[in-house]
């Protein structure tokens, strides 16, 4: 019996113990460990609420222009409808998340036009003695819109922080409309704040950001032969964190060469370029200056580095080319052309030619018959108006022109055929778009700008890089017998784009 009394005595204490550690809720009864509380996990949980820090409703800033939401405290950044991006841009805007431990965030589906955001988390909180609480609530935020910095700088027109000059010193401006073409045909003045022209005939491009500037810098070095030229002031200066603002500037130094003009080659880039001619007709101006010697055909491209290293300049220009008339042509053999060792390549699309010509002037009067041989011969007969230069009679004053020999320098040079030039424009079909319509075309640009018109008919390698689109306001003649000049190079319908035009008609009331 003492046995049995000292082995019951441990059981009856324990449990004993047991029932003494254990006490009733206060609000449901059941048995629990001892708290402060006095209640059960799942009354305190109806009691305690460990989110009544944290808003229930929020605000988030959105900028319509550039489609970008507001990261506080000064960050706009991209985000996409219920991305991991936005969805941490909402959890910064809620203050009492560093209370609880965030367990889990996900979005809840709403109307994407709504401008309401709803973000669903799971939090846990810890209450007291060790007791953790865990709850799902929904956040709501509002979508206000609030225009960004950078946009708000571009809307007001006249901010800028870095400027790029695009000039040209020469007479005639045709490379500077091909280069206008050029950008609407890529787009590369999306990023420009505001483009205006320059009284001498240039364009001033205004942008935002260092970046957007130097892409336009590399696009025009990529289609012009440029040289550039670049330049910062100071604007402010914060000595606490030291941070400076600039104003930055690109000039940029177009190429002084069109396309038609005769310049004077020395006799280094002679010998560089397969010991062409030094008299050389400048055929295009694109990524490279491209020459061609118009008594032989013979070919030859100056490059962008070759040319400002070695740099020539115009001896003709093509407001000074005259009219002259072909009296007889005849066509030069294969044998009869001058070939040599190390010459250059020579063009295959153009044929050579003795051609007679006489002065349109002299017509009748003092008949004087200048034989030229030309690059001319598949497009002259005689009876053709032509143009060309008469470097007899030009006031020619170049270094490089001085040194040649007189009879190496040949009398006259022929250009390109001659149409009636009102006739083109009257039956013109087609029209060109502009950067800026603030251009205030004088006599002179009008006339460099139907030059390069012309030019576009002439060469279809040239318009391949040319938006050309149908003008609508022209009636286009459908039989050739009513074209003031059938044989005159024109641009086809095939070649055109049709030009958009949003008409804005308002609805009618109900």
């Amino acid at each position: 019996m003492e046995y049995m009394k000292t082995g019951d005595t441990p059981s009856m204490a324990s449990n004993s113990t047991t029932n003494i550690n254990k006490i009733l809720c206060c609000e449901c009864g059941t048995p629990i460990e001892p708290n402060p509380s006095n209640m059960c996990v799942a009354c305190l949980r109806t009691h305690v609420d460990i989110t009544a820090n944290i808003p229930k409703q929020a605000v988030v800033f959105f900028c319509r222009n550039c489609e970008r939401y507001l990261n506080p405290p000064s960050e706009w950044v991209q985000c996409s409808l219920e991305s991991k991006e936005l969805l941490s841009v909402c959890l910064k805007r809620l203050k009492g998340l560093k209370e609880v431990k965030l367990v889990d965030a996900g979005f809840v589906w709403t109307e994407p036009h709504s401008k309401r955001i709803k973000v669903k988390l799971t939090v846990h909180g810890e209450v007291m003695d060790g007791v953790v609480l865990q709850q799902v609530f929904v956040v709501e935020f509002t979508v206000n819109n609030q225009m960004c910095d950078d946009c708000h700088r571009t809307e007001a027109k006249d901010f800028w922080r870095c400027l790029v000059q695009v000039r040209q010193k020469a007479i005639n401006k045709k490379t500077l409309f091909y280069l206008e073409q050029m950008i609407l045909k890529h787009k590369a003045h999306e990023n420009t704040l505001g483009i205006k022209p320059s009284p001498s005939g240039g364009l001033d491009f205004y942008y935002a950001t260092d970046a957007h500037a130097r892409k336009m810098v590399d696009f025009v070095q990529a289609v012009l032969p440029v040289k550039v030229t670049n330049s910062k002031k100071l604007i402010s200066h914060d000595i606490h964190s030291n941070s400076y603002n600039y104003k930055y500037s690109y000039a940029l130094d177009v190429v002084p060469i069109s396309k038609g003009s005769l310049v004077c080659l020395n006799k280094k880039l002679q010998q560089q370029l397969g010991h062409i001619s030094p008299i050389c007709l400048v055929t295009k101006v694109a990524n490279a200056v491209h020459l061609m010697d118009p008594r032989t055909a013979q070919m030859a491209e100056v490059q962008n580095m070759a040319f400002w290293k070695n740099p020539f300049e115009t001896i003709c220009n093509p407001k000074q080319m005259i009219e002259f008339i072909v009296m007889d042509i005849e066509i030069v053999r294969d044998n009869e052309k001058k070939n040599f060792p190390g010459q250059g390549p020579v063009s295959y699309r153009h044929v050579l030619a003795d051609v007679w010509v006489v002065k349109a002037s002299e017509l009748g009067i003092n008949e004087n018959t200048v034989h030229i041989r030309s690059h001319l011969g598949h497009l002259l007969k005689p009876g053709d108006s032509v143009m060309g230069y008469d470097l007899q009679d030009a006031n020619i004053n170049n270094a490089e022109f001085e040194k040649l020999k007189q009879e190496s320098v040949p009398d006259i040079l022929l250009i390109k055929k001659y149409y009636d030039k009102s006739a083109r424009k009257q039956t013109r079909n087609w029209k060109l778009k502009h950067l800026t319509e603030d251009v205030a075309l004088d006599t002179d640009i009008e006339n460099d700008y139907n030059e390069f018109l012309e030019d576009l008919e002439d060469d279809p390698d040239l318009r391949q890089n040319v938006n050309i689109f149908k003008d609508n306001s022209k009636v286009i003649p459908v039989d050739v017998n009513d074209m003031a000049d059938p044989s005159a190079p024109r641009i086809t319908l095939e070649e055109m784009l049709d030009d958009l035009v949003l008409d804005d008609v308002e609805m009618a009331e109900a």
